[in-house]
């Protein structure tokens, strides 16, 4: 049987302090760590040689499940398997009773869509969004028995698990692509077979164009061709500025990361926004061969900015891009598009393994 609870019935708050100078915890977690919408926070950062400020002062222990009360849209929160600290931002909650409330089971309470719903509902603040306390202890939700936890989260940490060892293997195998590479041609940032960016490509930036809604508005109807922003096709429109072949390489890095700038090969009649740069490959360079090399290189010394990090066209001129003979460089091409099929393989199946998770809450009423 289920019995309607609130979070205050059956969960408490643990505010232990802990100051980060004089701690024996070696972990601290940020909001950085957090993947979102997951059951567990598995990266952490080293308090030793950090830069974290004051409020990083509440404690946490193995077992304890962390929930973000900042920007609740982005659906941070876990379960933590080591001990740590965490800021003021941060719920470290833990179960009152486990005869009552089993603490493997708290995941699953919160990480669904009708807690975030309920949550982004009663968010307080005007620019930074934030849950406070007394809203989170307010949610009501139904408490299965005992057994029926038992059951359920056998179910679903299997399901859990069976989704990280396919996200692993997905890593891996991009893991396997970089290695491939280093063994054929060496580590990219060292090569003797590097060249300048300008050698091997032509820059055409002057080819792309932000399209505003006015400017779609007055095209005349007709054969739509692809529109492409930093991610690639992201529309249709009525007119083309390119015709051919071109590598694009994101501008814009801010969602990714230093080290994760996206490529991406367009084909035909196109347009391209000014937040990616054009790139036509020169008859040395194979174009599939090339976004490949661009997936697997460290960007991170070649991207700028403070709050958004950008690829500016002058420190993209100075990447060294290795440029093999081409038949090398094409069994370099073959070997990364058989693994994406693979990877694709993967994602298909972590996707069905991810639905049926979500499917399986559906049914034991936790999302309802």
């Amino acid at each position: 049987m289920s019995n309607l609870v609130k979070v205050k019935d059956v969960i408490e708050r643990v505010n232990t302090k802990e100051d980060r100078f004089n701690t024996d915890r070696l972990y601290y977690v940020g909001g950085e760590h957090f993947q979102s919408g997951a059951l567990t926070v598995d990266d952490r950062g080293i308090i030793k040689g950090s830069t974290i400020g004051p409020m990083f002062y509440y404690g946490f222990k193995a077992n304890d499940f962390l929930l973000v009360s900042r920007n609740p849209h982005l659906r941070k929160a876990g379960l933590v398997n080591f001990d740590g600290i965490c800021s003021e931002k941060t719920f470290v909650l833990h179960t009152k009773n486990e005869s009552i409330l089993l603490q493997k089971f708290i995941p699953f309470i919160f990480q669904n869509e009708r807690f975030w719903k309920y949550a982004i509902a009663n968010k307080h603040g005007s620019t930074n969004f934030f849950v406070n306390w007394s809203t989170l202890a307010d949610y009501s939700f139904e408490l299965p028995s005992i057994e029926q936890q038992k059951a359920i989260s056998k179910l679903l940490w299997a399901l859990n698990d069976t989704k990280k060892a396919y996200e692993d293997l997905i890593q891996k195998t991009d893991e396997l692509v970089k290695s491939q590479f280093i063994e054929m041609f060496g580590e990219p940032s060292k090569s003797d077979e590097a060249v300048p960016l300008e050698r091997a490509f032509e820059i055409r930036d002057d080819l792309r164009k932000p399209l505003n809604d006015v400017e779609r508005s007055q095209m005349k109807e007709g054969q739509l061709y692809p529109y492409y922003g930093a991610n690639g096709q992201v529309d249709t429109i009525n007119d083309y500025m390119i015709d051919g072949q071109a590598l694009c390489l994101a501008e814009d890095c801010g969602a990714y990361g230093a080290g994760d700038v996206t490529s991406y090969i367009i084909k035909g009649r196109s347009w391209v926004n000014n937040h990616a740069h054009v790139l036509f490959p020169r008859k040395e360079c194979d174009i599939e061969y090339a976004n490949a090399f661009f997936r697997i290189l460290d960007m991170s010394e070649y991207v700028s900015g403070t709050t958004r990090l950008k690829l500016t066209q002058g420190k993209m001129k100075e990447i060294p891009v290795v440029l093999p003979p081409m038949n090398e460089q094409r069994t370099f091409a073959d070997i990364v598009e058989q693994s994406d099929k693979s990877k694709f393989e993967l994602q298909y199946v972590n996707k069905n393994v991810k639905e049926m998770g979500i499917c399986s809450q559906k049914k034991i009423r936790l999302n309802r």
